[in-house]
């Protein structure tokens, strides 16, 4: 028996039936919403604090920073409890107040700030001036390893190889660059297909950075598409999902059904896998099943 970071990973690969009429073009969701701390993140999160570890970079009792939409600050606020580490998380104050909660129940101090860019530039800036340790999960190789290691390889297991197309939302873009390495080594007719709010758009999970904000893992060479996805649109599949499928998450995978479908619809046969990044009961708050 182990302890609940052995939990990690291994999440189901399920069949999304009710959307679409060709029988020769499966879409599968990869429920990441599973993982113990309720999202995707929970595998970058691991492998980001155990491999600053390892390394000696931080031990128990250390302070750490980290600017986040939410999801990566739940997980890391929950790892970061099992290895008696001390984190602060800086996330915009228009995070859903679940998110707080959750943060702080794992013992994490939040600090609310404006916007993710001002939150990024604080977490950066304290790290520098106090000595805080700063994992960057935009610029932090360990981000994108993780799905090397770990979501990459389950797709393809999950699949038995038969996937043809895969479709992520891009935040930190950890997600979509780790499983590209992973599937267009074992197969690079493999089409990875990454999606983003239109300008109009805000879609908590999904970014669509000012350039000097773009995250310092992503290299565009490794995404083959990027589809916008408009707001309304992302909003309708999430409720859709929960209403037609039983799949409750969030509007980030809401997005990523939207594109998956949009691919489908040009398609004459295929395997598309898209990921679902988390669980809707992280927007209860919010108007998105309102």
């Amino acid at each position: 028996m182990g302890n609940i970071i052995d939990t990690i990973g291994n999440t189901p690969l399920v069949e999304i039936k009710q959307f679409h009429t060709n029988p020769n073009v499966k879409i599968y969701a990869k429920l990441e919403g599973n993982n113990p701390a309720g999202s995707v993140k929970d595998r970058p999160a691991l492998n980001m604090i155990r491999s600053a570890m390892e390394r000696g970079d931080i031990k128990k009792g250390d302070k750490l920073i980290e600017a986040t939409s939410g999801n990566t600050g739940i997980a890391l606020a929950m790892i970061a409890s099992m290895y008696g580490l001390d984190l602060e998380l800086v996330m915009p104050v228009t995070s859903t107040r679940e998110r707080t909660l959750t943060m702080e129940a794992f013992g994490a101090r939040v600090t609310l700030l404006e916007s993710m860019e001002i939150c990024r530039d604080y977490a950066e800036e304290k790290a520098a001036k106090e000595g805080v340790f700063i994992l960057n999960q935009f610029a932090n190789p360990d981000n994108y390893l993780a799905h090397v290691k770990t979501t990459g390889p389950e797709i393809w297991q999950g699949t038995k190889g038969e996937i043809t197309h895969f479709v992520s939302a891009m935040g930190t873009t950890g997600t979509i660059m780790g499983c590209s390495m992973f599937l267009k080594d074992k197969n690079p007719a493999i089409q990875i297909v990454g999606c983003q709010p239109t300008e109009e758009s805000s879609i908590p999970g999904i970014r669509r950075w000012p350039k000097a904000y773009l995250p310092k893992i992503f290299d565009p060479s490794r995404v083959d598409r990027v589809i916008d996805v408009d707001e309304k649109d992302a909003v309708q599949r999430s409720r859709e999902l929960a209403r037609l499928e039983g799949v409750f998450a969030g509007m980030s995978t809401g997005g990523a059904m939207q594109a998956a479908l949009q691919v489908a619809s040009e398609l004459e046969h295929g395997v598309i896998v898209f990921i679902a990044c988390d669980r809707g009961d992280r927007y209860l708050s919010s108007n998105l099943f309102g």
